[in-house]
């Protein structure tokens, strides 16, 4: 039997091994260990990766990613209770709204650049997309160089135009550009003719239509713009919960965890109109997941 000397010496140890763990913490898990709270990022209109559902609830492919990340986090700190607030988060708006503390994981359609990573740190790419257009199909528009004199839409804070202007199709092209606030505000230019093409990530471009009243209407079209990296996003220079935040991606990789995820939200119908993307995974995601990184979009486009 124990003595009681032992047990008291045993308590204390835990005791103190405890408080060196609270105290070890910095940045965003001390931040979240102080407040018992986590927020998390969400776009409203970023089909599948992160969207608003028919009761107005987050729901895809990337928040139920970051969900996984924060049960990592919960086990980490021993706070099975913590609680999860969501802040919803546009392009324009997302990366200052981690800096400064507001959102601790960004859960949506974000493309991981060397620009970007000056200001913020991604987890290993979760999803990568090609830059194109969405068009109607009765407007015979398959190309850039078909654009001039022309509306496109694209959304406020996002990198489409400058990958237009880049692109060598759309070198001399005098489209006019129109921002909408979101994807979803940005659709429903092209949709209502305000614009004769929406230049964004064919998954997000997939979604928009799959969900649209008239679906069969629209296309995917055009030359491809960029491959870019998708990625979840949270503050730079915060070693600790970039080690955790890896850690847990790597892991749901290596599980197959993150395979059966994209079946879920790109293979099968999905809310709220059971709308099937049909976008099977492609090899540059595949050679993503097989060597896990945070690789910028430049290492993905080199000439």
């Amino acid at each position: 039997m124990i003595s009681r000397t032992a047990l008291v010496a045993t308590l204390l140890g835990a005791l103190f091994a405890s408080n060196a763990q609270a105290q070890s913490l910095d940045g965003t898990l001390k931040k979240i260990k102080d407040s018992g709270t986590i927020t998390l990022g969400i776009r409203e209109s970023s089909i599948p990766l992160s969207y608003l559902d028919a009761a107005q609830k987050p729901v895809g492919y990337h928040i139920d990613i970051c969900n996984r990340i924060v049960d990592s986090i919960k086990q980490k700190l021993a706070l099975p209770n913590l609680k999860v607030n969501t802040q919803a988060v546009t392009s324009q708006n997302r990366i200052p709204l981690v800096t400064n503390g507001t959102v601790d994981l960004e859960c949506g359609s974000t493309t991981n650049n060397a620009a970007r990573q000056n200001q913020v740190a991604f987890a290993p790419t979760t999803y990568v997309t090609t830059v194109r257009m969405a068009v109607k199909k009765s407007s015979g528009i398959n190309s850039l160089s078909q654009l001039d004199g022309k509306p496109v839409a694209t959304t406020t804070g996002t990198t489409s135009v400058q990958l237009m202007r880049a692109h060598e199709k759309g070198k001399g092209v005098n489209f006019k550009e129109v921002y909408g606030k979101d994807h979803a505000d940005s659709f429903l230019m092209l949709a209502s003719d305000r614009a004769v093409a929406f230049v964004m990530d064919d998954n997000l471009l997939a979604g928009l239509i799959a969900s649209s009243q008239n679906p069969g209407d629209f296309a995917v079209v055009g030359e491809p713009l960029s491959v870019e990296p998708i990625a979840i996003m949270f503050r730079k220079d915060d070693p600790q919960f970039k080690g955790l935040v890896h850690s847990a991606v790597r892991d749901l990789i290596k599980s197959g965890e993150v395979e059966k995820l994209y079946t879920k939200w790109f293979t099968q119908p999905i809310p709220p109109k059971n709308a099937n993307l049909a976008l099977p995974m492609s090899d540059a995601l595949k050679g993503a997941l097989k060597t896990p990184n945070d690789a910028p979009a430049e290492q993905y486009n080199k000439k």
